[in-house]
């Protein structure tokens, strides 16, 4: 590749989220990277910078040192030259269901490098159902989710198996998602779209995992796992916990799943392998659930009425049409098409707790034999505002992490984030950057 326009091209700037991405870059990217925007209005493109640019008081760099590509995704001649740009294109041009592909495809063709922040499970393994095998070849890393969805979940679980320590093992991982906000969080519609998008997508998923020729190795588990109810009580966040069809459940298993399968390292690692890579053996197989934090009964059952509502309707068209053109009726005013206001999204955080369970001696508890567990471990992420503050935290990092240590990564393939980024300081990044992994208790 000649020498590229820009180390990093953000596809899709000029969008709710993209544009927040642009300013965590402009704040974080070294003197001498540069990153380049790209999307089709032009004039979009540069109201998003000034944007950025106004929000990066004291670090802000020349408008002119960031260029301006434009670029559609429906046109393939034109993700080509982009990519002729950049060895890094980030994509934040969702639904990824819609808008996706092309990208990936672009991208692997050309050989460099592609990160986004879906949360699309049907998305995510279509693309490594199509595009692995070639990705490998011509040594693209293709990473999705890597954003809220599904950072916090997959690295808390690898920070939380590494606490069992010796003969001790888990069996099984819970996650509960604990949103706050001092004020009323409305949540962007693109989100909400792809969340239409994604129930509408199951059928599809299922076909998918069917025509699969190759099945992912049996985890490995001491004893039985305890499954909890999808509605139940939980103590270690003293509220009621409703399960979740996250794709951070989807991610998780497909990461342990890859590490059972290849423990001695990663997967088709880069040329450094031998010398550089630390070893998988801290990261142990669980069952893995998430489940969505709430204090209130009636909230309970708020969620599980609109959930079956979302369910129902986003499987047939006239439905989508309703669900997408008045998002507030349907949702109770939690997500709508303007989006959260500045004020929101500055009182927002979110914690997800990890509650493992397990035994102090797996040596003694094969895997299948029913036995109640006698270790818990407790630990827990916490960051800001998960879409617009924590999700660019974590994407610019993963973004930092490709253009710094390249040669310590798989050398191309489409992987999760946490077989990706699993054997590097990707967790002690996202700490010094605003996110915390903390030990709660052991016992």
């Amino acid at each position: 590749m000649e020498s590229a326009a820009a180390d990093v091209i953000i596809l899709g700037a000029s969008g709710f989220t993209g544009k927040r991405v642009l300013g965590e870059f402009l704040r974080k990217l070294p003197e001498d990277r540069k990153v380049g925007i790209a999307g089709r209005s032009r004039q979009k493109l540069e109201e998003s910078l000034s944007w950025a640019l106004g929000h990066t008081s004291g670090e802000q760099r020349l408008k002119s040192s960031v260029p301006i590509f434009e670029a559609d995704v429906h046109d393939m001649a034109s993700l080509r030259g982009l990519c002729s740009k950049t060895k890094l294109l980030v994509s934040c041009v969702g639904p990824y269901r819609l808008y996706g592909e092309p990208v990936v495809a672009a991208c692997v063709e050309a050989g460099i490098d592609y990160l986004d922040i879906t949360g699309e499970p049907e998305f995510m393994e279509r693309m490594r159902a199509k595009y692995h095998e070639q990705a490998v070849d011509r040594e693209s890393l293709v990473v999705s989710a890597c954003g809220f969805d599904s950072v916090p979940a997959e690295f808390g679980v690898i920070f939380n198996t590494k606490q069992w320590q010796g003969s001790s093992k888990p069996n099984s991982i819970d996650a509960y998602l604990t949103l706050r906000s001092s004020t009323r969080m409305k949540g962007n519609f693109a989100t909400f779209e792809s969340a239409v998008l994604g129930i509408a997508s199951v059928g599809e998923l299922q076909k998918l995992r069917k025509s699969r020729p190759i099945k992912s190795p049996r985890l490995q588990i001491p004893g039985v796992p305890l499954k909890r109810p999808a509605v139940h009580w939980e103590d270690a966040v003293n509220s009621w916990a409703v399960k979740i069809p996250s794709s951070d459940a989807v991610l998780v298993r497909r990461t342990l799943a890859t590490v059972a399968e290849n423990p001695d390292g990663l997967p088709t690692a880069s040329k450094h392998q031998e010398q550089s890579l630390k070893q998988w053996t801290d990261i142990k197989p669980v069952l893995f659930g998430v489940y969505l934090s709430v204090k209130e009964l009636w909230r309970v059952c708020f969620l599980l009425l609109t959930g079956f509502i979302l369910y129902v309707l986003a499987n047939f068209g006239w439905g989508r049409k309703l669900l997408l053109s008045y998002p507030e009726v349907f949702t109770g005013g939690v997500f709508s098409k303007t989006g959260p206001s500045q004020e929101e999204i500055d009182n927002s955080s979110f914690s997800m707790v990890f509650v493992g369970r397990g035994f102090k001696d797996a040596s003694k508890v094969p895997p299948g034999k029913k036995q109640q567990p006698d270790m818990e471990i407790i630990t827990r992420v916490t960051g800001p505002e998960i879409g617009y503050v924590t999700t660019p935290i974590i994407l610019v990092q993963a973004a930092l992490l490709v253009l710094e240590n390249r040669d310590k990564l798989p050398k191309g393939g489409v992987w999760t984030p946490g077989v990706a980024f699993g054997t590097t300081d990707y967790e002690q990044r996202l700490q010094n950057n605003g996110l915390s992994f903390d030990v709660i208790s052991k016992h």
